[in-house]
């Protein structure tokens, strides 16, 4: 029976269950007389929905707590092992799964290198597939458990009712690759096991936001730099982010051909496959057969040698032309956006680390408007290489929090996926 806001009661034991979950996840242990006020639930709907979640394996006792001349109030949680998660990373030297319990402890992990050039479709979905039969198989994996699947992937990706999830990269060589119904033809996962793929940068934001550096602000920008450059944007009005092709923004007139074929995009300058190639054309040397991490871990070292050795000048100057194209392309997104933070991650992001910031800052202050750069601090992230397959991994907990709990049901063409509901909720603080 609906009640006059359209509210059945089945939706209204959903809400209650996902109030409680949110709670306990982002703020536990906490006892039962926590839960009322900060879930606004009265103490006999938060006893009911406890009891209702703890005899479904999802809550568990984690110790106890004095109160006030009373018996010990018993702390709750999430029970860690009452489900799993599946991350995928297709990275651009690898393709990086791995299997995490509810509170995205990793138990497996099986990694796939890239070893030919370019994405070709059927070398990525087979990567996919054997990772996730590689991590399943491991001690510790429970395939009934399996709440999903999350991916992150190059490209625009777009969601659609006949195909399922769609991607659009342009930079890799895809187009419209329905990379859902391929990953279901191939994976040997029953129906039951949803997927959830989307931009990598945005899965990247959305776990800085809710467990790295990005938690407690309202306002940020999440950069993934590694080959090219991306970023994710979370505001008050996109809080489940969104992904923004920030590497796509012309920073030069008629500059260098960028991979996706447009000239003077950021991205052909800032990505450290641009930096690489320009090192390489202004006379250095990276080192032959080698991946791009490997690479520009010799060119930071040649740049920044150890002890009295003398740099290597142009190694140098290719790092601080990035850095100030780096620092000019921020500032578009603090004049465009004005965020309270600009988290930088990625895996040359992360090579680059603390020593590139100050002059990245530096830029950045130099190109932006002054009243949003005062405002603005720029970081890096928290999470290090792992992030992109966390953030993967969040899109089926999400969902499954979504519903109260509750193993995924088919949906309506005509509704969005919960898990896109789910990551509108607000992170909680």
């Amino acid at each position: 029976m609906a009640g006059r806001n359209g509210r059945t009661v089945r939706d209204l034991r959903r809400g209650n269950r996902t109030a409680v979950l949110h709670r306990l996840y982002f703020d536990g242990p906490l006892s039962r007389f926590e839960l009322g006020p900060a879930t606004g639930l009265s103490s006999g709907s938060v006893s009911n929905v406890v009891a209702d979640l703890v005899a479904d394996g999802l809550v568990e006792e984690a110790g106890s707590v004095d109160s006030d001349g009373g018996r010990p109030r018993t702390l709750l949680r999430v029970a860690p092992h009452s489900g799993q998660m599946i991350g995928v990373d297709v990275g651009e030297t690898r393709v990086r799964v791995e299997l995490f319990d509810l509170a995205l402890t990793e138990l497996a992990r099986a990694e796939r290198p890239l070893t030919r050039p370019g994405y070709d479709v059927d070398d990525i979905t087979g990567h996919i597939r054997d990772g996730v039969a590689e991590v399943l198989a491991a001690e510790g994996a429970r395939p009934e458990r399996l709440l999903g699947v999350g991916v992150g992937v190059p490209g625009i990706v777009e969601h659609t009712a006949d195909r399922g999830a769609v991607v659009h990269g342009q930079t890799i060589g895809w187009d419209a690759v329905p990379l859902e119904r391929l990953l279901r033809a191939t994976s040997g996962l029953p129906e039951s096991v949803p997927y959830f793929i989307d931009n990598g940068a945005k899965t990247l934001g959305q776990a800085e936001m809710w467990f790295g550096a990005g938690r407690g602000a309202r306002n940020a920008l999440v950069v993934l730099f590694g080959s090219g450059v991306g970023a994710c944007l979370v505001t008050p009005e996109v809080e489940h982010g969104r992904a923004v092709e920030w590497g796509h923004l012309t920073v030069r007139v008629r500059g260098r051909r960028c991979r996706c074929g447009a000239p003077g995009c950021l991205e052909a300058y800032a990505g450290a496959e641009s930096l690489l190639a320009r090192w390489r054309e202004e006379g250095g040397r990276p080192p032959e057969g080698t991946d791009e991490e490997t690479a520009l871990t010799a060119m930071l070292a040649a740049a920044y040698p150890a002890g009295d050795a003398e740099p290597d000048p142009v190694a140098l100057a290719v790092l601080e032309e990035t850095a100030e194209y780096l620092g000019a392309g921020l500032s578009d997104l603090i004049n465009l956006f004005q965020p309270e933070r600009i988290l930088i991650g990625g895996w040359a992001g992360l090579q680059l680390g603390t020593r590139f910031l100050p002059a990245v800052r530096r830029h950045a202050a130099t190109y932006a408007l002054r009243h949003p750069a005062d405002r603005v601090t720029i970081e890096l992230g928290r999470l290090g290489p792992d992030a992109v397959t966390v953030g993967a991994a969040i899109l089926p907990l999400a969902d499954f929090f979504s519903r109260g709990g509750r193993r995924a049901e088919p949906v309506p063409e005509d509704r969005p996926p919960a898990w896109r509901a789910a990551l509108d909720e607000r992170t909680p603080r």
